[in-house]
């Protein structure tokens, strides 16, 4: 985490309509402290872009001693595995971080065994992507649970990167899908705001991009839970889309085909490129699914070729506008096939049978707890002739061999034996 203070007092207004406002600071930083702030490292340096365009030398975020402000006796404790002097090591050291990561037991973190109640503040999401965050809600689920076991009441708030964040509002509706999460609130925290809870945590460096372990085991690490003691079977993701409000005419949509057949998901791009199915054989494999699932109805939501048309084919790229429609569209689905992307980990939440073509040699451990897909995994045989140290498309030989020898057929035959 860093705390910082600022210069001289600035509103901010952030992708969702909710101001911000950073009042300039009065001493002192050991008592609880309305202009005393705490954020993720990430999320300060977006705050110092946003200072910089607006007069970069009248606002200024400058960097408090976060022991000073921690020896207020009414600072939560924290929880986890500790990463102190965050921005210091991030600002020595730039892209080669080193961290001192200590193990940690989150029953030997607890010292307010006696309160009914506990109020526990999340510093930071876990994850930036679709797909981390809705991997590590299993964590973060168990995490509760093993605090419910110890609390009658445990409130978990989470407060997450907003200052310069277009998804805010996407990660905010994700966490929300979240029925143990008590609020999901912007950064950054004020130590006033903080000194109200009991414990928290430090997300600011994201764990499972540290750990070569599966990301739910990568997190409850960071909460100081031994995770090779966790079941396999408790490691999955829920997500509850009850209070949804989805796009106009997207529900009836989804009741309209499902009369038509069963419903499958083609999904083929990532935001990976590398994870992507390359376009011209997604083309390929819709027209193949299209052609010989007679008894299923397609659906895609990409504009995967807008020169497709067929009675079993629906388009729903017009339809799935917000991270709630996506959720709803891939919750709705009997099957899916797509890349190693956030579809594959919604549809786990779900337990909807997906088959998953994946890119990277690494996914069986990334997939190791997803009971409800299958994968074929595709190599790449791509070689570069080049002796430089860039990359040159034009001297890269085998680049889609493997993909040339995926079979419509073995999709087909993998689907079916879900």
């Amino acid at each position: 985490m860093v705390f910082f203070r600022v210069t001289n007092s600035i509103n901010i207004k952030i992708t969702d309509g909710t101001i911000l406002k950073y009042d300039r600071f009065k001493a002192p930083v050991g008592l609880e402290n309305e202009t005393v702030y705490i954020t993720t490292y990430d999320d300060f340096k977006d705050l110092q872009d946003i200072f910089s365009k607006v007069d970069k030398n009248r606002y200024l975020a400058k960097i408090l001693n976060e022991k000073s402000v921690k020896t207020n006796p009414n600072f939560p404790t924290e929880i986890g595995i500790s990463f102190e002097n965050e921005y210091k090591i991030k600002e020595e050291f730039k892209d080669n971080i080193f961290f001192d990561i200590k193990p940690s037991s989150l029953l030997y973190s607890l010292n307010s065994f006696h309160k009914p109640i506990v109020k526990v503040a999340l510093i930071g999401s876990l994850g930036s992507t679709i797909s981390d965050m809705i991997s590590s809600m299993a964590a973060l689920r168990i995490f509760y649970e093993e605090l419910k076991n110890i609390y009658s009441k445990v409130e978990l708030d989470i407060f997450i990167k907003a200052s310069n964040n277009s998804y805010y509002k996407r990660d905010k509706s994700i966490y929300e899908t979240q029925k143990y999460i008590n609020g999901v609130y912007p950064l950054a925290i004020n130590s006033k705001t903080i000194c109200k809870y009991d414990y928290f945590v430090d997300n600011s460096v994201d764990i499972s991009k540290i750990l070569d372990i599966n990301i739910v085991d990568a997190w409850l690490y960071k909460f100081g839970i031994d995770y090779k003691k966790i079941p396999s079977s408790k490691k999955y993701s829920e997500l509850n889309c009850e209070h949804f409000e989805l796009s106009k005419g997207l529900s009836q949509k989804i009741i309209d085909a499902k009369k038509r057949g069963k419903l499958l998901l083609f999904h083929p791009y990532s935001t990976t490129i590398n994870k992507s199915i390359p376009q011209n054989f997604a083309i390929e494999i819709l027209k193949g699914l299209i052609d010989k699932l007679d008894d299923y109805v397609i659906i895609t939501t990409l504009l995967i070729d807008p020169k497709i048309k067929s009675d079993n084919y629906i388009d729903l790229s017009t339809y799935s506008k917000t991270i709630e429609d996506f959720i709803y569209i891939v919750s709705s689905m009997d099957k899916i096939i797509t890349a190693y992307t956030s579809a594959l980990h919604i549809a786990d939440a779900f337990m909807i049978p997906t088959l998953c073509i994946a890119t990277f040699k690494d996914y069986e451990e990334s997939l190791k707890y997803y009971n409800y897909t299958k994968t074929i995994y595709v190599k790449d045989s791509s070689k570069n002739l080049s002796k430089f140290i860039y990359e040159n498309d034009t001297l890269t030989i085998n680049k889609f061999e493997e993909w040339r020898n995926l079979k419509i057929e073995d999709i087909i035959k993998t689907l079916e034996n879900f």
